[in-house]
């Protein structure tokens, strides 16, 4: 399988460059068709030079991330027989300079809700646990990172 995107800056009319004072507004697009305002993250680069509004290479990864985990759990529950009637996540990334002194994304916590129909069978915690380890070690890209990924329920 193949993935690919397009990411695309442009420098502005007035932006010298070489001074390392140009915007870093860009716009990512997908096979599917959806663009993406992006940018450094203001963490990193300050505004003006980045764009809160947008996305940031940190922000996707952690939603990546998260994204992988909840796909992969709502399958597992679908064949488990349960209903899953929401799903949200607040997943939160640290980076920090890691073991070799540079800096990385050393950590992604996870923090699933998950709201399960009583109409059906509702699985224990114990079940639910398992059913995160399973996703976790399922997710392609929790298995492409170094990060360590943890699951706080």
């Amino acid at each position: 399988m193949k993935y690919t995107t397009r990411v695309v800056w442009n420098k502005g009319p007035e932006e010298l460059f070489t001074d390392n004072k140009y915007s870093r507004r860009h716009q990512w697009s997908f096979d599917g068709g959806l663009d993406v305002k992006a940018s450094s993250s203001p963490h990193v680069i300050p505004v003006p030079l980045s764009d809160e509004s947008a996305v940031d290479p940190e922000e996707a990864f952690v939603a990546a991330l998260s994204s992988c985990h909840m796909l992969f759990f709502l399958s597992l529950a679908a064949k488990e027989t349960y209903v899953v009637e929401t799903y949200e996540d607040q997943a939160e990334g640290v980076m920090e300079e890691n073991e070799n002194g540079k800096m990385a994304m050393i950590s992604v916590t996870l923090k699933p809700r998950i709201v399960f129909s009583e109409q059906h069978k509702v699985p224990d915690l114990s079940e639910v646990e398992a059913l995160h380890e399973k996703a976790h070690n399922s997710c392609f890209l929790a298995n492409s990172v170094q990060s360590k990924i943890n699951i706080n329920l």
